[in-house]
């Protein structure tokens, strides 16, 4: 089954909310960023309707609305189920697209997927979504004869099968990596938040062989650069580099920006991409300073939800300091704080102007595993090639002392381990 792409055009946006009047900020924004013009809103405060979700003189009401603009699709600000997805379509003009919350991140998701890895994991979701809107629509006959030879459903079981079998494969692969890299003496870290948090920028700013100003000087090429526009989900695949602070050397990860209200079973089809921050040594949970005080906790709450089981040790950052006042950023301390009590104290930063960054190197050089060793070891060539393992895969303090070379190493606790077992080699040599 091939997965159907959206085509973008003329949108209605409808919204429900039990509570309160909805606020269709963000869900204009993912319908722009997945290429829908706004031309109408529809909201309504009310429970759901079993039938159509909005009440049914609203549903109605959309439909009119469709008409009168002409538009090309409705795009829904939340799940619709199966049966509400069919009964609000038949209400619609012919030809309207209706397409809820659940499958317009889909396909942004699949727009901002690179790697083999992303890609899988994108089809196995819009599959797992389609699955039983697919069951809804098939005939009976068909449906009690899952074998019969051309079956869709049947054909989309069974994709989904060798998908879940390949990506979990793959992810075998990318957890050996990350297990390798260790074993060579980085320290894994990566960055998780909302999306457009600048999470990305802040990676240009830690990185070795990344900066600012290359990416002004870079921007068309993406092997040289990480990408920092504003567009959702521009990191779906992860994005790796090198970074040295305080003689540690670490591979710092960017990983999928986060939105709020999205649906568990999706966060669950990306867990392989999560992995990236289930198998950190440090997590850094940014989160933007400029958007409102609501807007800051909801985005907040999405991050640190997500990250409470998946990762031991967060630093969480307020970033864009820069765009407001110092108030401001106190309160926004404060708010992640009391959001994530277990977490470290919230750092300040400016990844665009670099302000904080001193300190959100000092406090992430705290937060990483570490145990010190005192090693003393023969004066002779074995050694030299061990000094210079010990640099490569540590912090390194050597005194000479005749025949005798006294080290303080300090690194990741089994980098440490492994030194010291190449000091008794070196010494019973």
């Amino acid at each position: 089954m091939q997965r159907e792409r959206l085509d973008g055009g003329r949108a209605v946006i409808a919204a429900r909310d039990a509570d309160e009047r909805p606020d269709t900020d963000e869900i204009e924004r993912l319908a722009a960023a997945a290429g829908f013009e706004t031309v109408t809103t529809v909201t309504q405060r009310r429970r759901e309707d079993r039938t159509y979700n909005l009440g049914r003189g609203r549903a109605e009401t959309l439909a009119e609305r469709v008409a009168e603009t002409d538009a090309d699709a409705v795009i829904f600000d939340g799940q619709l189920t199966p049966g509400q997805h069919g009964d609000l379509r038949g209400l619609l003009p012919d030809g309207t697209e209706l397409i809820d919350r659940y499958r317009l991140v889909l396909e942004i998701f699949a727009d901002g997927a690179g790697d083999e890895r992303a890609k899988k994991q994108v089809e196995l979701a819009t599959l797992e979504y389609e699955y039983p809107r697919l069951r809804q629509t098939t005939e009976v006959q068909s449906m009690s004869s899952r074998t019969e030879k051309g079956s869709i459903v049947y054909d989309v079981d069974d994709r989904i099968d060798r998908l879940r079998t390949e990506i979990q494969s793959l992810s075998a692969s990318a957890a050996e990596r990350r297990a390798e890299r260790r074993e060579q003496g980085f320290d894994l870290v990566a960055l998780a938040g909302y999306t457009n948090a600048g999470k990305s920028t802040l990676l240009h700013r830690l990185a070795d062989d990344l900066s600012l100003s290359a990416l002004a000087e870079n921007h068309g090429d993406e092997t040289v650069t990480a990408n920092t526009e504003d567009r959702l989900f521009e990191t779906l695949e992860t994005t790796t580099r090198r970074a040295t602070v305080d003689g540690r050397r670490l591979l710092v990860t960017d990983t999928v920006g986060l939105i709020d209200d999205l649906p568990h079973d999706l966060v669950e089809s990306f867990s392989a991409t999560l992995g990236e921050i289930g198998d950190s040594d440090a997590v850094v949970a940014v989160v933007d300073a400029a958007v409102d005080d609501e807007a800051f906790r909801r985005r907040a709450e999405t991050t640190l939800d997500v990250l409470a089981s998946e990762a031991d040790r967060v630093l969480p950052v307020v970033n864009k300091a820069d765009l407001v006042d110092d108030a401001t950023v106190a309160r926004r301390a404060e708010t992640l704080a009391r959001l994530a009590p277990d977490a470290e104290q919230p750092v300040a930063v400016s990844a665009t102007e670099g302000d904080g960054l001193a300190q959100l190197r000092d406090r992430l050089r705290a937060l990483l595993p570490t145990e010190t060793t005192r090693l003393e070891l023969p004066n002779t060539g074995e050694t030299q090639a061990v000094l210079s393992w010990l640099h490569d895969h540590g912090t390194a303090d050597v005194d000479y002392d005749g025949d005798r070379v006294a080290v303080t190493f300090v690194g990741r606790p089994d980098v440490v381990r492994e030194a010291r077992r190449r000091a008794e080699e070196t010494t019973d040599d």
